[in-house]
């Protein structure tokens, strides 16, 4: 069995494509139909008639991804597919061959069939080494340094996933992603950091740099809430906020929405925020959908967006319990 990483668009658009109809997608649309090409010089060919103005080295590298996904992934291989739209890994089994669908949806063309084991694992399940493997930029390409393969089932089976078993890193054509390596760093660093009534303290921190007044509730029965949060310098306009805050690693089920939802009358509020460090189950974002101008879901990858929109509006001693430095450098795309 091997595993297999698999992009659904750059900004994951279409990322819930597949998961609703049960497939990985790659990209380059302008391809035709690639079932008739049997061999790497076909596909090249082919690549050749579709891109006559692209470098060869670049179509290289095209053909080495899309051979793999044509021809290398075989059935109950394993897919893994880095979510853009929620810090969430989704993990699945390859059950069928590549398939082109000319009449599906912009962008979803060639796909392979794929069964979803799991589409809500958070990011802080996964060690850094695993992550940078998921941040790399190929669309397509395989995943096996530190036996990646048995701390991944071990993950999926909510098993204790064992010590990667260090290899030499193997040279790779494209750089890794460094920009959301930095925020895996920074969201670890928080995952140790900010347990608990910690991850709460920090949220109402973040809240007030955006302007608002806000109260954390006593540990104890909190009635479905952990911050008070208003606008005005008493706090007494809205928008209103009733926050629940939950510092798992494991993603939280619909009851704990329909719950803030249920509470928010009971606490005068205007509408709520309902922050998920380990993510939130599939049933969660299509309910929060219905409510989006009630209640708002923040998951780790939000929290942390956030944090960095206000870093530089945090108090001297947060800012030194979560020490960055902004760091610009030069992107340069070929």
């Amino acid at each position: 069995m091997t595993v297999w990483l698999d992009r659904a668009g750059k900004h994951g658009e279409q990322e819930q494509l597949a998961l609703n109809e049960g497939v990985a997608v790659v990209g380059w649309d302008e391809v035709p139909d690639m079932s008739q090409c049997k061999t790497r010089d076909e596909l090249f060919q082919l690549l050749q008639q579709t891109y006559p103005e692209e470098k060869n080295k670049t179509l290289y590298n095209w053909r080495s991804q899309l051979w793999a996904f044509l021809h290398r992934w075989k059935k109950d291989d394993l897919v893994v597919l880095p979510l853009k739209h929620r810090s969430a890994i989704a993990i699945g089994r390859v059950v069928g061959d590549y398939k082109y669908r000319p009449q599906g949806p912009e962008g979803a063309y060639h796909s392979r069939p794929v069964e979803w084991i799991r589409t809500d694992l958070p990011r802080t399940a996964f060690d850094q080494d695993l992550l940078y493997s998921f941040g790399a930029f190929l669309t397509v390409c395989e995943i096996r340094r530190n036996n990646a393969e048995q701390r991944i089932m071990a993950i999926l089976e909510g098993k204790k996933s064992p010590p990667p078993i260090e290899e030499p890193e193997e040279e790779i054509e494209e750089k890794p992603d460094f920009e959301q390596q930095a925020r895996d760093q920074i969201m670890a660093y928080i995952s140790r950091k900010f347990k608990g009534h910690n991850l709460e303290r920090l949220v109402s921190e973040i809240l007030k740099t955006q302007g608002y007044k806000t109260k954390q509730v006593p540990k104890g029965p909190d009635g479905g809430i952990d911050i008070l949060a208003g606008q005005g310098d008493m706090g007494f306009d809205p928008p209103r906020l009733c926050v629940q805050v939950k510092s798992s690693d494991a993603p939280v089920d619909v009851d704990v929405l329909r719950a803030l939802q249920g509470v928010l009358k009971k606490f005068g509020a205007n509408q709520g925020l309902l922050v998920s460090w380990g993510g939130f189950r599939g049933a969660v974002d299509k309910e929060a959908r219905q409510i989006y101008f009630e209640i708002r879901l923040w998951d780790s990858e939000d929290l942390i967006t956030a944090l960095l929109e206000n870093y530089e509006k945090l108090s001297e001693d947060l800012q030194a319990e979560i020490p960055l430095k902004r760091i610009w450098t030069l992107v340069v795309e070929e």
